[in-house]
């Protein structure tokens, strides 16, 4: 998973991020909450970790900004000396999926952090996925069209699996890079663009399916349903 760490006390910091890296998560972590801010409008995360008390913006306000002006919904985790009962209820209110004391151990991070990651994607554990007419096969790494298995090599399913477990969320091309080929300097964002042309086209992703592929500018990817009007359209041979 790729987690995203607001903490600006760095022994702390340092701490939580081995225990996310040593759990085989990918980290990024950050001390002043405009940082985060700007990373947000060019990177999609699978969760973020958030400290209360920040030098310059709240966590509970980058939160709200969050939800509101970002429309996004990831799941936030708030991990603050802020204990009392009208914290907790202005941190879920602004939008937290959960709410941990600190000092906080590492067991009871992992479990939290698991607990909401499976209530949020409850599909990443199933053997595979029935989104007809297609069927991600998990355990064999494969994807079958209308009951055909497709020819896709080992990337080309991992980003295709990890683009059907993330339906409609957009996504941005350092998440998927990170998601499929790990944190590897080396490599390029173009490397993205070319396997998901490779994607698009091998799963004929397009209305006469029922899914469809968009990009993004200057961002990412998102997988989307298409709606059954704009399929029938689609399949409607429209006179010369």
């Amino acid at each position: 998973m790729r987690i995203v760490l607001l903490e600006d006390n760095l022994t702390q910091s340092t701490l939580v991020c081995a225990w996310l890296r040593n759990a085989g998560h990918d980290v990024h972590s950050f001390m002043l909450t405009r940082e985060l801010q700007r990373f947000c409008n060019r990177e999609s995360v699978d969760l973020y970790l958030l400290d209360w008390m920040m030098p310059d913006i709240s966590g509970e306000e980058f939160l709200r900004w969050l939800r509101s002006e970002r429309r996004d919904h990831t799941p936030a985790i708030f991990i603050t000396s802020r204990d009392t009962e009208d914290d907790i209820v202005t941190g879920l209110a602004a939008g937290a999926d959960d709410f941990i004391i600190k000092p906080v151990s590492q067991r009871v991070l992992m479990s939290r952090i698991e607990a909401v990651l499976r209530r949020s994607k409850p599909r990443e554990a199933e053997a595979s996925m029935d989104l007809p007419p297609y069927l991600v096969d998990h355990a064999q790494k494969r994807i079958l069209l209308h009951g055909e298995v497709l020819d896709l090599t080992e990337k080309e399913f991992d980003l295709a699996a990890f683009m059907f477990r993330n339906l409609g969320r957009l996504l941005s091309r350092g998440h998927l890079l990170e998601a499929v080929w790990g944190r590897n300097p080396d490599l390029a964002t173009r490397t993205v663009d070319t396997h998901i042309s490779r994607v698009r086209s091998k799963l004929h992703l397009g209305p006469e399916n029922g899914f469809r592929l968009l990009p993004t500018y200057n961002f990412g990817y998102r997988l989307e349903r298409v709606e059954a009007s704009e399929a029938s359209e689609a399949e409607t041979p429209h006179a010369a």
